[in-house]
């Protein structure tokens, strides 16, 4: 049976790639400049609340006026995906049980039982991290300085099995986390729920520690190591070898293979093709060479993309190593510096914070706003529940899988309680989320534009404006970073299913579709990648209940060794 469905898997795969592969072909046929008219707005329209809606109205008047026109091919490729890919997608990620606003085939309206839409996938995600916290005990607070000493190497052992201390495999998943959801997903979050978001941001990032933490504990123990050293892990192999340990077997086979499909789907497009036209959208318009020829930003990124990807984790590891730490202390620097310049305005902020907390308002824009468009902006903020992380920290040196799930459970304290709260604070004291009707902020606003609306923050009245340029750099670095990373995700999937000798055909298609994402705006055809992003979060979730047992136990026995002495730092504090 797995063999059949592995041969499935490819057949649905081979489609895909020969679906891009026509759009390829288009996008040969049509001229530079026909492309460079050719990139859309950052974010699809969406509702925005009622007391916004004459800002919003007036902000799309003047947003549609500068929208340039997309070629016909690109409205076909585009009309392909919204009607038979991402519509079907839609109807299921982002069913609400009627929970929010619905009309009957009488024609009558409803309020829904909630009063606001509650979208499947994300009460999958909340409920599973909720549940994985009580389950584990609180591990997220318990064993956070714990992590601390493991990430500093006070617990590394160079003769352990693996290909990156824990540092490099921390740096790895963030570099794939932190990303433009922290600079645009946030901004989009407070403009649409107010201040009151920032709120339940931090509480599901907290909640999320112990999903990341579940899930790579589980990679470590799961993992396959092949003579030469290298290790492939990660939810593919979870699933299939841990529910087949509980005669779960055929179950396993196929969340195994669905997960597969997923990751490799999204590699290319939501960390990969979307990250790139998401960053060129944001600097576009301050460097005159990129806004006429964007497909010059795409070809310097495939070519630096690809001299990192050959050398696979070890180098990923080494780069992201690097990078992590500088662009989020740059960008963390950059927002304390406006919010103590700002000083007098933050008791008003935090105020308008609590004030904001438990209305509707805010549980749209924090718990919905953040984790559903966030996740559509192809930066899901810390991606707990969705599996992909598991893939780099199961590459970890350690011969303790629960060691290396305490380290990742620190990925979305720092990806969301830290940046992204940073970017809230920003947002919210510079009063960019609330801006005058009719002005371009308000077209920001309006359309989603959330890197635009920080970038308007940081360098505007209350900001610097040369802090501006310190958040194009972040942008491109937060990208950069996410496509090498996510090299690895896909890359690990792939030669699951077609072998390892396979694996540079993987990094040369994920080269083209980083050029392709310089130059292809259809919205519909990119989103669609983030569709599949957030669906690896089904199979990875429904199987982490059945085996949140054995890592409960496996937790508990090395917690136990860790206070009782039996485990002790490498090296001394």
């Amino acid at each position: 049976m797995t063999t059949m469905l592995a041969n499935t898997a490819k057949i649905l795969l081979f489609t895909l790639l020969v679906t891009v592969a026509v759009s390829a072909t288009a996008v040969a046929e049509e001229t530079a400049n026909d492309h460079a008219s050719a990139v859309a707005a950052e974010a699809s329209n969406q509702q925005v609340a009622s007391d916004n809606s004459d800002k919003a109205m007036a902000g799309e008047e003047k947003a549609a006026a500068e929208e340039p026109e997309m070629p016909q091919w690109e409205k076909d490729v585009d009309e392909f995906f919204k009607t038979y890919l991402v519509d079907p997608l839609n109807a299921v990620l982002f069913f609400d049980f009627w929970s929010g606003p619905w009309t009957g085939s009488d024609g009558v309206e409803h309020t829904g039982w909630a009063g606001t839409s509650i979208p499947f996938v994300v009460a999958w995600l909340f409920i599973g991290a909720t549940f994985f916290t009580i389950r584990m005990g609180f591990i997220n607070l318990r064993a956070f300085r714990h992590a601390i000493h493991l990430v500093r190497g006070d617990y590394d052992d160079p003769e352990e099995t693996g290909e990156v201390s824990h540092f490099q495999a921390l740096s790895s998943a963030l570099s794939a986390t932190v990303g433009l959801g922290n600079i645009a997903g946030v901004a989009i979050a407070i403009g649409t729920g107010g201040p009151g978001a920032t709120f339940w941001m931090i509480v599901v990032g907290l909640l999320g520690m112990t999903s990341k933490f579940t899930e790579c504990t589980l990679g470590q123990m799961y993992r396959k190591v092949s003579p030469d050293g290298t290790v492939s892990g990660g939810a593919m192999h979870y699933l299939r070898d841990g529910l087949a340990e509980l005669n779960l077997k055929p179950l396993g086979s196929v969340l195994a293979i669905l997960f597969t499909i997923l990751c490799i789907g999204a590699s290319f497009g939501g960390g990969n093709a979307f990250q790139v036209s998401q960053s060129l959208g944001a600097i576009r318009m301050e460097i005159d060479l990129v806004d006429k020829f964007p497909w010059i930003y795409g070809l310097v990124l495939a070519f630096f993309v690809g001299i990192v990807i050959i050398g696979g984790i070890r180098s990923i590891g080494a780069v992201a190593g690097k990078i992590v730490p500088f662009m989020c202390t740059a960008y963390v620097l950059m927002s304390l510096y406006i919010i103590f310049m700002n000083y007098s305005r933050v008791d008003d902020a935090v105020l308008a914070i609590w004030n904001g907390v438990f209305t509707p308002k805010a549980a749209w824009g924090g718990v919905i706003g953040v984790l559903v468009t966030g996740i559509r902006r192809a930066a899901f903020s810390n991606e707990a529940g969705v599996g992909s992380a598991a893939i780099a920290h199961s590459a970890a040196k350690t011969d303790e899988p629960v060691s290396e799930g305490i380290v990742a459970l620190l990925e979305p304290f720092i990806d969301t309680v830290v940046v992204c709260t940073m970017t809230a604070l920003v947002i919210i004291i510079t009063g960019a989320y609330n801006p005058p009707a009719g002005s371009e902020m308000a077209s920001y606003v309006a359309l989603d534009k959330g890197a635009a609306l920080t970038a308007a923050a940081v360098s505007g009245e209350h900001g610097v404006y040369w802090f501006r340029w310190i958040l194009y750099m972040a942008v491109i670095l937060f990208a950069y970073s996410t496509l090498i990373s996510w090299s690895y995700y896909g890359e690990r999937c792939w030669t699951h299913l077609f072998g390892d000798r396979s694996s540079i055909v993987y990094k040369l298609i994920f080269v083209v579709f980083t050029f392709l994402g310089s130059i292809v705006a259809a919205k519909n055809a990119l989103g669609f990648s983030d569709y599949l992003l957030l669906g690896m979060a089904i199979p990875n979730i429904l199987g982490l209940y059945f085996m949140s047992g054995k890592v409960r136990r496996a937790l508990d026995d090395y917690w136990g060794r860790v206070k009782s002495g039996e485990i002790k730092p490498v090296r001394s504090e």
